[in-house]
């Protein structure tokens, strides 16, 4: 089993084995004393996996109900973070409970808020089942809902208290949701680590799990060291964000339906490059993400991208920061006016 260390204010551990979904119990026993938790999920990862999480849990005496909501974007709302303080409340969990994300991004973003607002503040374990939420948002404790102004604009900063990464569950995945999570796999290697990008650049989407262990691993420990530095997003951190101003406003001006988080990230990623660095580098980018699906572009016209840009959470005052890649594995961070961006993209 490989571990890394996030050593956050909170420190945890995130542990990396095929096959760790049915030890999760004897896992988890190992970081709290409680007795009682509540796994959430969606529909899709509850047929899949929740009766085994469930019968390990057990095996190590900790009991659990399971809270399900539908799959998708679209669930992530003020909406079913209400339904899911309902189901607490009606399963009487205390402070020294504890909460089981088990899913993808979504999951693992809803679940950290409940655990970060329930009682002010209750444990929670993620357990990733996609490839995005293994290599990106189950790591570095950024929580958050949607809202009709915008993704992931209420949230809050919330660390687990261990992560457990089974790739095996990653077979189970649509070759289209396997591609979202290569989006921010390529995106690690665009933004610190060239031979990361090169031994993805190397595969494609039939045969990338020949490297998928080295491939999570590398990218989880690019986010610790980031994360570690900066816990708050105010300074390098925010290199995370290379493809997602742009790739946010496109999920939001698809609202959220037929356009994924994923798909979003590589052709912001894409765009910016095309725009600020050389040919060669484009075509490059270009070259690998169409490996895996992924575009290099968009339909929407800037002009209506803009405004999503706008109300865009790395916005201050009427400045607002983006990110681009020089070279690969190396990544600057640019702030500038609202306007200077909106001239840039629209040049």
């Amino acid at each position: 089993m490989k571990k890394i260390h996030v050593d956050t204010r909170t420190p945890y551990d995130v542990l990396i084995e095929r096959g760790t979904l049915s030890k999760s119990g004897e896992l988890i026993s190992t970081v709290t004393d409680s007795k009682k938790a509540v796994i959430i999920t969606d529909d899709i990862v509850k047929d899949l996996y929740a009766d085994t999480l469930v019968d390990s849990l057990e095996k190590a005496g900790i009991s659990a109900a399971v809270f399900t909501f539908r799959n998708g974007e679209q669930s992530k709302t003020l909406s079913t973070l209400s339904d899911i303080f309902d189901f607490l409340c009606e399963q009487n969990l205390t402070r020294s409970d504890f909460l089981i994300a088990l899913g993808g991004g979504v999951v693992g973003d809803i679940t950290g808020f409940a655990a970060a607002s329930y009682l002010r503040g209750i444990d929670f374990v993620q357990i990733p089942t996609t490839l995005l939420a293994q290599v990106d948002s189950s790591v570095g404790g950024k929580t958050a809902v949607d809202i009709k102004g915008g993704k992931n604009l209420v949230g809050a900063f919330k660390q687990p208290v261990l992560v457990i990464c089974d790739s095996d569950t990653l077979k189970s995945l649509p070759k289209e949701t396997l591609a979202d999570g290569m989006a921010e796999s390529i995106k690690y290697g665009m933004i610190r680590d060239k031979s990361l990008f090169e031994l993805i650049e190397a595969h494609n989407i039939d045969n990338i799990d020949e490297v998928m262990d080295e491939m999570v691993y590398t990218c989880i420990d690019i986010k610790r060291a980031v994360v570690v530095n900066d816990e708050f997003d105010r300074g390098e951190r925010m290199i995370l964000n290379f493809g997602h101003t742009i790739g946010h406003a496109i999920e939001g001006w698809h609202n959220y339906t037929d356009y994924t988080h994923g798909m979003g990230v590589s052709a912001g990623m894409c765009i910016m490059t095309r725009r600020l660095c050389d040919a060669s580098l484009t075509e490059r980018l270009e070259n690998c993400v169409k490996k895996y699906g992924l575009p290099t572009d968009t339909e929407a016209p800037m002009s209506e991208l803009l405004p999503f840009c706008s109300t865009d959470k790395k916005r201050e005052h009427d400045s607002i920061s983006y990110i681009v890649c020089p070279e690969i594995g190396k990544a600057d961070i640019v702030r500038v006016t609202v306007s200077e961006f909106a001239a840039l993209m629209e040049g």
